[in-house]
């Protein structure tokens, strides 16, 4: 698996974990909701300062992005 599918599966995990919707983590993470959606569907290789501002809208470490399997959620 890619890296970019990796971080695409734990930033939709951790969104279906707090029932936001991708709106809703664009808005924390001070994103557009499109790009939301194509780091979830890994059309986009996030820069760091990205997975940085999606890690802390999530409260976990931006290495927790990058890990396969479940990442868990905080709050």
């Amino acid at each position: 698996m890619e890296i970019e599918e990796v971080i695409a599966t734990n930033v939709r995990r951790l969104r279906h974990a707090k029932k936001w919707t991708q709106e809703e983590l664009a808005e924390k993470a001070r994103l557009s909701s499109r790009y939301v959606g194509a780091i979830e569907r890994a059309n986009v290789s996030a820069r760091v300062n990205i997975v940085g501002r999606i890690a802390d809208a999530f409260g976990v470490e931006p290495a927790d992005l990058f890990k396969r399997g479940k990442p868990k959620a905080h709050g």
